[in-house]
Formats: structure tokens, C-alpha cells, sequence
């Protein structure tokens, strides 16, 4: 049997990523829970997240699973667990008739569907319903109303609200799209019709960018929804994304109770993927606010609605707003909703809902007024930023491989500020290609405002220590330092527009640099001193005439150097100053500046520090340490390779070569793992700068490979469905002449 009890590690302690990610969240008071047991049809986080709230009203869970997901912590947190096939979605996660089985074995009187995989498929809703089992989301029928986006966008004109120009039929082939493209107008949105989360979505500007996005768009959309049925709607300009919340039901008279939440605003976007999202939008004004949430009203009566859903508006700096889409399932950024709507609990919410409960009285006591603009009353700000497994350095390309360290900001009680983190790994979780490359929901919250609630999400964004795959916390650091983003001119051409030729990493301040350096010394000689190893390198250095000072070097031993004068435990006060050749040992130099470094205490085990900096507290993390004196400091979002030295051998250093940076202009090579799926050239042909050679596939997500030069190809190397190493070669030009 296929079927594993896990009863055994029910009533153990959950660790405080899979408690309740809100430690001020009030206990539930329900007389008698929904459902004595439901099964959760996802993975991860969400599969967690959902866990965590039945275990809050009593109800059993089953979790389902892949078989490489068997240890993961959704599975050993849930009361039973249900193997439901191989890795690949399509044999596990979205096969209905395994589903089905599992919820047969278990006796689960109802499934919850999570986000993405099985929760907008109208056929698994209806086939779970006719067999006696309750769907906790919308019933099939709004599903297929509101999933299709043709549809959707034909019941939102019904109802009233404003929607985006765009051709209201199915895309048939690539020339139909080109036609409807030149007949709606350039920019247009080639959008799958039962897609979401960015996927089976592109941006084209000209006839050949509509060939080939129709192209790859079918191909995410077959692979993410089963469906290949794209449309294709104007592309509006620099717009703001922003959503309203809803949890709607029936109450005891048969009518329809409708909460709006306060709105999110989701522009943070790459390749239409959210990476920041916050709540409330500092775009909309009360008047915005209010009609956007009378026309989310209007839809939700017009298609009998009931459950938690998002209703999505494109909005423009004249506070234009056009109806985008209705998810019909919870959404990934719903904790920010929680966070600033007095921790009302969606997924509670849902389950009281899909029993027949209708929406809990207290929340619907939550509303601000009575008329069709009401939203629920909200104070303070929240942010989210995903954090996902990817390198941003180079074009946010996915990164696989098994979390090595891995240790969240800790949430506390102590204040009225919070940190909440929702994820589905510990140390040592595997991330696969199977999945989407989601590692965690990191989100802050503060009652004084958004200043603060961005201040809160910098720092537990220097505390997350992420080792063993590449990672975007460093990118949403960046993006939360640009002063842009702190005055909330957030469209959804931002990361676009502010990083125009990708991401290079953080940018340092010339003061930010000094402070780091400093740092670096401070707390390099302190580490070194617990290890019992000599606290500075200059000690090791026989008759060192300059032994109170020491070379840091940002950037490695060829790197930015810094003079650092008098690092010690017992003084906090030294001096900093960049080297030039005209420094002599034991001046100081007109540019060297004064600070006071106090360190909060050193845990050897632990690579986050707490420094204080002038009086202004701050956490660097401390990484790859070697013998040599050599290891990474990773503050203000940056990852530096530090190297500290004395004096002498800094000058000896200056005469050693930097290694050779290896030649790869005769190679196509792969920015990532993956499978090759197809190539657009052969062997012997001529290609152009930026032509397309072949197509990868990482994630799901169709990755178009172009040609880094023009040249003709001498060889092609995999096979097509060959799977891919990062950087391994693709193909190779001929040698010039």
C-alpha cells in the first residue's frame, strides 16, 4: 500500500517555521471544527500553512506526495501521508485519479487545494464533489467562469467592471496572432488562458516577438496547466498591479456575505512573476479604493462566488484601473492580507465557507461600513518578498541543489513589529526542478507605517542565512534600498526599468564599504580568537613594525584594500582608511575616518552577528571561512569576499598575478540546469548575435538560449531531452581565422 501514518509525529512540536507563522494570532475559538479530517493536494509551504490552521481547529490532515518529497516537512507535519507517484507533476501533483485514491484510503471528508497544481482545475473540483467530498475553494462552475480568461473578462463587463481592450476568442496559430496583435495594437499580452503566477504570459512589442512568445506561451501552458489555449489582450504601460482579497459565503438566511480586504499591491514583477508585494498600496486614494471595491463586489454576486478568491486590477498613475483576472484559489501573497486585516485567518475562512458555515461572524464584523465600497477595517503595513531559488546574477536562472545552512529570522513577540516567514524546507531540503523554485514568503509588518515595515524586511533579510543554492534575497535587499521603491513609484516595469541589463549585485556606498571593512576586521579577529587561532594575521607576521594595523581587502586578495587601525575586543574605536601607495605604516592619513564597532556577541555556530556601528545596530553574516584568513561578509544585502592581511604581506601580494579568467567566447554554453528541449540551428550554420539556438526548460519555464556572438557552428554537443548542467557546453563555433 501506498498509504504511510505518520500519527506518530502528530503531536510532536512543530519547529517555528511549521507553527503558526504569526506568533500574536489569537486561538481559535470554534464551537466544533469544520471537518473532522481534509487532505491538502499540494506541497510545501502552502501544504504547511494550511496544516497549520486544522491543527488549530482540531482536524486531522493528510498530505500527498511525490516520491522524492518523502521527508519533506509538509509530509512530516501532517497527521497521515498519501505517495502519489513519481517526481514529475504530471505523474504525482496533478494526477486526479491519485488524488482521488488517496482521499478514498484516507477517509478525508475534504481537499484542500492549495495554489497552483490541481486548485483552479474545475474537473478535479467536480470529480472530488461527486464523490461526497467537499472542495474547500469555489464550485467548479466559478471556476470555469472566472479560471478562463476570456470568459472572466466577459462576466466582468456584465457586471460592470472596467476591463482591458483586447480580442475576445482563442489564438489559433502564430499568424493568427500576429493578426490580432496588429488589429488590438502594439504592446500586446499573449496570456494562457487558464494560467497565473507569470506563466504561459509574454510581453511582444513586434510581430516576430508575438511568433515566438505564441510559441513558448503554448508550450508553459501545456506543461504548467494542461491547457495551450492562449488570448490576447493590450499591453498596458507602466501600470501598477494591484488585487483585492475576498472571502464570501452563504449565511444562514441563503444570502451572500462578501468581504473585500484591504487591496495589495503586487508591481514588484519579473518575467510577470511577483517578487514583493505589500499591502496597503500607497497608488490608490479612498475614492480609488472604494469604487475598485464596489466593482469587486459587483463580480463576485455576478458570478456566485463563494470562498476565498483575488480579484486583479491594472492600475495607471491617473487612477485608470481595468479588470485583469480572478484567481479562484487562496493566493501566495495572502499573508500580508492576514497581517494588516487584524490576523483574520483565510484558510480558517475557507474551511468555515466550503463547510457550509458561511463566513465566521466576527470576520464580517471586521467590516468598515455596509455599503458596496466597504472593505475590512486594516492598520499598519505589511511587505512580502518571496524568496526564491534562483541567481540573480545571472538573469535570475533557476538553481538547484540540497540547502546546505539554512536559518530563518527568528519572529518575535517582543514588540508590535513582526516578522513572519511561511515556508516548506529545513536544512538540507533538496530543490529540484520539478517544482517551482519557491524556497519561502518572507514578510514584515509594522503599525507605524511602511517606512518601518521596509527598515523590519532589510534586517531579516541580513539575518536569512541561505547557503547551497543561489538565491534573489540579495536583489529584494537592493530593491528595497532604491529610493524609488521607498517613495512607492513601484509600476510593473520597475525591475525592468531600474535593471535595465540584470542584476550585478548590491552597490555599496563609499561609507558602506568603510563600515563593512571594519566590520570585517572587528569581527574576522574575534571568530579567529574563539577558534584559538591568532586574532589577527598581523601576529603571525615576525617583527611587524605595524602590528596594530591590518589590510582588509574587499573583493579578495586583488581586490579594494582598506587600512584598519587598532581592531581589537578591548578597543571599539578604530580608524579606517583606503591604502594608497603613498600610505606610510603608522600614519593614519588625512581620509581615515573614526568609528565605534561593539559587537552584540559571537555564537561560533551561527554566521549572523549583531554589530553595532556608531550607535546604529546592524547583522552581517559570516561565511566561508578558511585557514587563510579568507571568508564572505554579507551585509546591507551585498556578499563580499573579504581577505585580511598585514601590511607585509599586503605589499608582497602586489607582486603576485591575477589567475586567468577562462575563454568561453567559442562556446554556447547553458546558464543552468536543466533539460534541452529543442535546437533552432545545425551544425555547419551560420548565426547572428542574439539569435536563438536552442530551448531549456528549468522549472517548467520555456528559457530561450541565444547565440553570445555571430559565427558559424562548428558542433552541437547534447542531445535533445539530454539534461543539462550549468555552464555545460551547448554548442561551439568554428575558430576564427
Amino acid at each position: 500500500s501506498n498509504h504511510r501514518n505518520l500519527s506518530t509525529v502528530v503531536n510532536e512540536p512543530l519547529s517555528p517555521s511549521a507553527d503558526h507563522p504569526n506568533p500574536t494570532l489569537p486561538p481559535i475559538a470554534s464551537p466544533s471544527p469544520p471537518f473532522q479530517k481534509i487532505l491538502i493536494a499540494n506541497r510545501g509551504e502552502i501544504a504547511l500553512r494550511v496544516i497549520r490552521t486544522c491543527r488549530a481547529l482540531g482536524i486531522k490532515t493528510v498530505a500527498v506526495h511525490s516520491t522524492i518529497d518523502v521527508r519533506s516537512p509538509h509530509v512530516l507535519a501532517a497527521d497521515e501521508a498519501v505517495c502519489l507517484g513519481p517526481a514529475p507533476t504530471s505523474e504525482s501533483y496533478l494526477n486526479i485519479d491519485a488524488v482521488c485514491d488517496a482521499i478514498t484510503a484516507t477517509g478525508a471528508q475534504a481537499v484542500h487545494p492549495g495554489y497552483g497544481f490541481l486548485s483552479e482545475n474545475a474537473d478535479f473540483a467536480r470529480r472530488i464533489t461527486e464523490m461526497g467530498v467537499n472542495f474547500v475553494g469555489p464550485s467548479p462552475s466559478a471556476i470555469v467562469a472566472m479560471g478562463d480568461k476570456i470568459t472572466s473578462k466577459q462576466i466582468a463587463r456584465e457586471a460592470n467592471v472596467a476591463v482591458i481592450p483586447g480580442y475576445d476568442g482563442f489564438v489559433s496559430s502564430p499568424d493568427h496572432a500576429v493578426e490580432i496583435a496588429e488589429e488590438v495594437g502594439y504592446p500586446v499580452m499573449i496570456k494562457a488562458t487558464a494560467g497565473g503566477g507569470g506563466k504561459g504570459m509574454r510581453i511582444c512589442r513586434n510581430a516576430a516577438e508575438v511568433k515566438e512568445g505564441y510559441q513558448l506561451s503554448t508550450a508553459e501552458a501545456k506543461s504548467f496547466f494542461g491547457d495551450e489555449r492562449l488570448f490576447i489582450e493590450r499591453y498596458v504601460e507602466k501600470p501598477h498591479h494591484i488585487e483585492f482579497q475576498v472571502l464570501s459565503g452563504r449565511n444562514g438566511n441563503g444570502e451572500l456575505d462578501i468581504l473585500v480586504f484591504p487591496e495589495r499591491e503586487c508591481s514588484i514583477q519579473r518575467r510577470n512573476q511577483k517578487v514583493i508585494e505589500e499591502s496597503p498600496s500607497v497608488l490608490l486614494t479612498p475614492e480609488t479604493r472604494k469604487e475598485m471595491a464596489r466593482q469587486v463586489r459587483s463580480l463576485v454576486r455576478n458570478v456566485d462566488y463563494e470562498s476565498a478568491g483575488t480579484v486583479e486590477f491594472l492600475v495607471d498613475e491617473e487612477q485608470n484601473f481595468f479588470f485583469l483576472e480572478m484567481n479562484t484559489r487562496l493566493q501566495v501573497e495572502h499573508p500580508i492580507t492576514e497581517l494588516v486585516s487584524g490576523n483574520v485567518d483565510l484558510v480558517r475562512g475557507m474551511l468555515e465557507v466550503a463547510s457550509g458555515g458561511g463566513v465566521p461572524e466576527e470576520y464580517l464584523a471586521l467590516l468598515d461600513g455596509d455599503d458596496d465600497g466597504a472593505i475590512v477595517r486594516h492598520s499598519g503595513h505589511a511587505i512580502e518578498a518571496r524568496i526564491y531559488a534562483e541567481d540573480p546574477l545571472r538573469g535570475f536562472l533557476p538553481s538547484i541543489g540540497s540547502l546546505l545552512q539554512y536559518i530563518e529570522p527568528e519572529t518575535s513577540e517582543e514588540s508590535d513589529n513582526i516578522i513572519r516567514v511561511d515556508s516548506g524546507v529545513v536544512c538540507g531540503t533538496p530543490i529540484t526542478p520539478y517544482y517551482d523554485p519557491m524556497i519561502s514568503k518572507l514578510c514584515s509588518f509594522s503599525p507605524r507605517g511602511r517606512a518601518e515595515a521596509i527598515d523590519i524586511l532589510a534586517d531579516a533579510l541580513d539575518r536569512y542565512v541561505i547557503e547551497g543554492v543561489g538565491h534573489n534575497v540579495a536583489f529584494v535587499s537592493d530593491v528595497l534600498r532604491q529610493k524609488t521603491f521607498q517613495d512607492g513609484a513601484t509600476p510593473t516595469n520597475y525591475i525592468p526599468t531600474h535593471y535595465p541589463d540584470g542584476f550585478s549585485g548590491v552597490s555599496l556606498t563609499d561609507e558602506e564599504r568603510e563600515e563593512l571593512a571594519a566590520v570585517a576586521a572587528v569581527v574576522g579577529g574575534w571568530r579567529m580568537a574563539l577558534l584559538d587561532q591568532p586574532p589577527l594575521p598581523s601576529a603571525t607576521v615576525p617583527d611587524d613594525e605595524d602590528g596594530d594595523e591590518i589590510i582588509v581587502c574587499l573583493g579578495g586578495m586583488f581586490g579594494e584594500p582598506f587600512v584598519i587601525g587598532s581592531p581589537s575586543p578591548e578597543s571599539p574605536s578604530i580608524t579606517v582608511r583606503p591604502w594608497s601607495t603613498s600610505s606610510e605604516p603608522g600614519t593614519s592619513g588625512n581620509s581615515a575616518r573614526m568609528m565605534e564597532i561593539r559587537i552584540g556577541g559571537i555564537d561560533p555556530t551561527s554566521p549572523v552577528v549583531d554589530v553595532s556601528i556608531d550607535g546604529v545596530e546592524k547583522a552581517v553574516q559570516i561565511q566561508r571561512e578558511d585557514t587563510t584568513g579568507m571568508f564572505a561578509v554579507k551585509m546591507h544585502g551585498a556578499d563580499i569576499d573579504v581577505l585580511l592581511m598585514s601590511r607585509t604581506e599586503y605589499e608582497l601580494s602586489k607582486h603576485m598575478q591575477e589567475p586567468p579568467i577562462r575563454d568561453t567566447s567559442g562556446f554556447v554554453l547553458s546558464p543552468m540546469p536543466g533539460t534541452l528541449m529543442s535546437y533552432a540551428v545545425e551544425e555547419g550554420q551560420h548565426v547572428e548575435l542574439g539569435q536563438e539556438i536552442c530551448i531549456v526548460e528549468a522549472m517548467k519555464m520555456q528559457n530561450v538560449i541565444r547565440s553570445p556572438r555571430a559565427g558559424a557552428v562548428a558542433k552541437i554537443h547534447p542531445l535533445v531531452g539530454s539534461s543539462l548542467r550549468a555552464d555545460e557546453v551547448i554548442a561551439e563555433f568554428e575558430k576564427d581565422e
